[in-house]
C-alpha cells in the first residue's frame, strides 16, 4: 500500500507528529519506508542524524517512562504492534497535562512518530508477539541527557493495564 508521505498529522501534543509511511508490496515481501529527504519530518535532522537503533519489546512488558532533554525521537514499528503513550508536562507547553495513546505497526498504522524533547513516553507490545521499534534520533545517545521514571510513577497520570505489565 503506497501512502502519501508528504503530510504529517498532529497527535495532540505540541511538537509530536505522526507521518504515514509507504509500504510497497513486492513478490518477496514488502519494502517499508522510514525516512528520506523531502518527507515532512526529515527537516528535523538539519545536516544529518545522531543514530539509528532497534529495540525489541516483549509482549506483556512495559518500557516506561523516559524523556530526553536534548534528543528528539523518531519511532517506526516495522514488526509487530506497539502501544505508545506520550505525556506532556513541559512547563510552558500549550498541551501541558495532555496524555496521548497511539498504536503503531502494520498492517494499518505504519508511520513515523516524532517525540519532541522533554515529552515523557512509554510503550508496550500489543498482542502475543514481540514488536520491533526503530528509532532514528537527531543526536547520538548521551546517557547523561535522558531521564527515567518507573512505569507506575504517580507524577504521570496513566496506568498501564495488567496485561501490559507482567
Amino acid at each position: 500500500m503506497d501512502i502519501d508521505e508528504s503530510t504529517a498529522e498532529d497527535v495532540g501534543i505540541t511538537g509530536a507528529r505522526l507521518q504515514p509511511l509507504a509500504v510497497i508490496p513486492t513478490p518477496g515481501g514488502p519494502v517499508l519506508h522510514m525516512l528520506r529527504p523531502g518527507t515532512a519530518l526529515f527537516s528535523d535532522f538539519g545536516e544529518g542524524f545522531g543514530e539509528v537503533y532497534f529495540s525489541e519489546v516483549l509482549p506483556g512488558r512495559v518500557k516506561a517512562w523516559k524523556r530526553h532533554t536534548r534528543q528528539t525521537q523518531h519511532f517506526a514499528v516495522p514488526v509487530g504492534r506497539l502501544k505508545i503513550v506520550l505525556y506532556d508536562d513541559r512547563e510552558h507547553s500549550p498541551t501541558r497535562g495532555v496524555l496521548c495513546e497511539l498504536e503503531l505497526g502494520r498492517p494499518d498504522r505504519y508511520g513515523l512518530l516524532r517525540i519532541p524533547v522533554n515529552v515523557w513516553y512509554g510503550f508496550t507490545a500489543v498482542g502475543a508477539a514481540p514488536a520491533l521499534i526503530c528509532n532514528c534520533a537527531d543526536t547520538p545517545h548521551d546517557p547523561g541527557e535522558g531521564m527515567r521514571l518507573p512505569a507506575d510513577d504517580p507524577s504521570i497520570p496513566y496506568r498501564w493495564k495488567a496485561e501490559d505489565a507482567q
